[in-house]
């Protein structure tokens, strides 16, 4: 009978984490072989798991008129820059706010962080009128400061987190050898912080990445990303299937495969804490 019970729960953790994953890759796996289905296989009533692959949604995409490739260097580049900035002022924002010692400081990590709660609609006004006065519509800087609106309250309340984990004897242990404040941080505190520094990169280069709205409202003809090209082959006079499952696989792939290479470093990130 304990035997039993205790093979219960093991069945059922087993039988959940199974139907998740299946939830979760079944969808993605259709997408990415549908991707390389012609066109008279992707639309028929039938689906068909054999067929034979191509890549002609991949390559007229690539090499139409309207190619993919404008829309694809500026997602990389804006969604780069903006975790770049967010990480760097992240990090040095939640070691102040981790080490730091004054009254209120519970609430105003708080305040961060509801930035960060307001709903996009809340804020694309503001941030349309405040563009549209600086000249900023249209322009790479432009949707650079609408992503970090987002992603650096985020940042710093991740760091702060990660901060307050890290044991603050191995600071005064540096400093006690003759290191200065920002010698312990530079050779003590940042070396330990790569999980949490990888996390937040990651975190922050997938919002960014797969943002919408903002791109919508803020971008132009010269600065648009992979989410407004998607969107573009939703038309009056029907949906080009092929080369959407070919842009959503471009999408979702090197995020997925960026998120196996830093498996390790990500894994500890989201962690930290979890054990004390």
């Amino acid at each position: 009978m304990k035997t039993s019970k205790r093979w219960l729960p093991l069945t059922f953790k087993i039988a959940l984490l199974t139907l998740l994953l299946l939830w979760t890759l079944i969808p993605i796996t259709w997408m990415v072989l549908s991707s390389f289905k012609p066109n008279d296989i992707i639309t028929a009533g039938t689906p068909r798991v054999f067929f034979t692959p191509t890549l002609e949604h991949y390559t007229s995409l690539f090499s139409s008129g309207n190619s993919l490739w404008p829309y694809l260097l500026n997602s990389l580049f804006i969604a780069g820059v903006s975790t770049l900035i967010a990480v760097v002022l992240g990090c040095m924002a939640g070691f102040g706010l981790s080490r730091i010692r004054i009254k209120g400081k519970q609430h105003l990590a708080f305040w961060i962080i509801s930035t960060r709660m307001a709903p996009i609609a809340a804020v694309i006004v503001p941030l349309y009128l405040l563009f549209r006065y600086l000249y900023l519509l249209d322009t790479h800087a432009g949707l650079i400061v609408a992503y970090l609106s987002f992603n650096l309250p985020f940042a710093i309340w991740l760091m702060t987190a990660f901060f307050d984990d890290l044991p603050l004897d191995l600071e005064e242990a540096a400093m006690i050898d003759g290191a200065t404040k920002l010698q312990a941080f530079r050779y003590v505190v940042l070396p330990l912080m790569t999980p949490g520094l990888v996390t937040t990169a990651i975190l922050c280069f997938i919002f960014a990445w797969n943002d919408y709205a903002f791109a919508q409202t803020f971008s132009g003809p010269s600065t648009q990303t992979i989410p407004i090209a998607a969107a573009q082959l939703l038309t009056q006079t029907g949906i080009d299937w092929g080369k959407l499952l070919a842009i959503g696989t471009i999408v979702v792939c090197p995020m997925a495969i960026a998120g196996l290479l830093v498996k390790r470093w990500l894994v500890q990130g989201l962690t930290l804490g979890a054990v004390k």
